[in-house]
């Protein structure tokens, strides 16, 4: 159709490459709860995932048939999906994986993302807020900034013993100091500084 909106981005492959991709993509995610790879393919393999967390959540017969369709290793995985991810979002209305973008690894590569669900052990939002409040804490702050506050209210919103699981991680992170990156080459390093 002429002029018509893109219902999806086509990710330059055919129909049956790019249904490929997205299940390997979402079986990789399932099994792992995060993965790394390029911004638009994460956007894409995001929507496979939210529907097919929402049929978890639905639990029927039909939705577990096309849960064996989509996934590569279906007797792992249909089971993690109908039972500890669907106990996961029970509460939750929605948004249940989030995209971050990232720098890529190479100057001359596409743009990069990290692809996860949410509320999981891996949760890297969930992890930096804590990495942030402890750094607020150690520079004697009472009260976290409001950015951090609401990050907060975020990550701890629908999971289960938020606050208290935000708190044992804000303490395992008390004793770490972040220190500055450091930009220099692997070239430089290895030349002492000189090239």
């Amino acid at each position: 159709m002429a002029g018509g909106r893109m219902k999806y981005r086509h990710l330059n492959r055919s129909s049956s490459h790019r249904q490929a991709l997205l299940r390997n993509l979402v079986t990789s995610l399932f099994t792992y709860e995060h993965i790394a790879t390029t911004w638009p393919k994460a956007k894409e393999a995001q929507r496979l995932a939210e529907k097919l967390i929402t049929m978890g959540k639905k639990n029927t017969e039909a939705s577990k048939r096309k849960a064996f369709e989509v996934f590569y290793r279906p007797h792992e995985l249909v089971p993690k999906l109908f039972g500890p991810l669907r106990e996961r979002y029970a509460t939750r209305p929605g948004g249940y994986t989030r995209v971050l973008r990232i720098e890529p690894l190479k100057p001359d590569m596409a743009p990069s993302a990290i692809l996860e669900l949410v509320d999981g052990e891996k949760d890297i939002r969930f992890q930096m807020t804590a990495l942030t409040l402890a750094k607020e804490r150690r520079e004697g702050r009472e009260e976290p900034r409001m950015m951090t506050a609401r990050n907060i209210e975020k990550v701890t919103r629908f999971r289960k013993d938020g606050k208290k699981a935000l708190e044992s991680l804000v303490g395992s992170f008390g004793g770490l100091e972040v220190k500055e990156r450091d930009n220099s080459t692997n070239e430089e390093k290895r030349w002492g500084g000189r090239t």
